[in-house]
């Protein structure tokens, strides 16, 4: 288990410093594998209505053998019930599938902007929040103005915002945003995926350095920077590697180093949220 502080959120809730992606981890090896990720020491499974994986994930929190109130499971609201009426049911039939009581972490997916629909969907899962169907109220892929528009119109800031961020694309801008508003910035494909990320010199240089995995050296980069990070691995031991990131600390040279490989057309997902939706 990695020996960092958790996360203390703006609802006084917490999160620990990295969690579990659980994208494309589904059915039965998926459970099994996000039950291994348990028993390893993660703490944060982060799942999504989109993912098709809340069964699996909540199988994989029964499997582990780790008790329910150490765990944070955490799901997404899509595109298409962004109505306020819409938001209760789907809410409960994410607890349905998954056979939990509660979610710990419920974010809505993206904002969906020519919709101008999220603010009626926080709407909802304020709501839902009253009802203990989830315990913190988070957005995935926000940017500042529409962080905004939640505050203005309902008094609630979200206690979490997920955004791709990794050294090829390290979102200051926004980071700062969500620092400002007291919002932990979570990090979807941390370490990149499908790149040459990690086998960059600025990295790799870091890794031997330290004695590490340039895995490591990204993961910790994060947690330095004050962001949670969220790797996906199927495999056990890329798992173990990714929770192992205490024990060392980047100098401000390090920190530097990876900084400078971000670059404005850094995404590795086309997914501006100026423009992407997803339904």
């Amino acid at each position: 288990m990695p020996n960092l502080p958790d996360h203390t959120l703006n609802d006084g809730t917490t999160l620990p410093a990295i969690g579990l992606g659980t994208y494309a981890l589904r059915g039965i090896p998926g459970a099994e594998a996000m039950a291994d990720a348990l028993r390893q020491g993660y703490r944060l499974l982060d799942s999504a209505v989109n993912y098709e994986n809340e069964g699996a994930t909540g199988k994989a929190v029964r499997m582990s053998g780790i008790p329910r109130e150490q765990i944070r499971v955490a799901s997404k609201l899509p595109g298409r019930h962004h109505k306020k009426p819409n938001v209760t049911w789907a809410i409960e039939e994410s607890l349905l599938r998954s056979g939990l009581d509660y979610l710990d972490l419920y974010l809505i997916h993206w904002p969906n902007p020519s919709q101008q629909l999220f603010v009626e969907a926080w709407e909802g899962m304020i709501e839902a929040r009253e009802r203990g169907l989830v315990r913190s109220l988070g957005v995935s892929n926000f940017l500042p103005e529409h962080l905004d528009q939640l505050i203005a119109k309902t008094g609630v800031t979200p206690s979490v915002n997920q955004i791709e961020l990794h050294p090829y694309f390290n979102q200051p801008e926004q980071r700062a945003a969500d620092k400002e508003r007291g919002i932990l910035t979570q990090a979807w494909t941390p370490i990149g995926k499908g790149t040459a990320l990690l086998a960059e010199p600025g990295i790799t240089d870091i890794a031997k350095k330290h004695g590490r995995t340039p895995a490591q050296v990204v993961l910790r980069w994060h947690t330095q920077l004050g962001v949670m990070p969220i790797p996906k691995s199927a495999n056990a031991a890329r798992r173990a590697e990714n929770l192992d990131i205490s024990g060392f600390e980047l100098d401000a040279e390090d920190m530097a180093s990876i900084g400078r490989l971000s670059r404005s057309a850094g995404r590795l997902f086309d997914g501006d949220p100026r423009t992407h939706e997803e339904f």
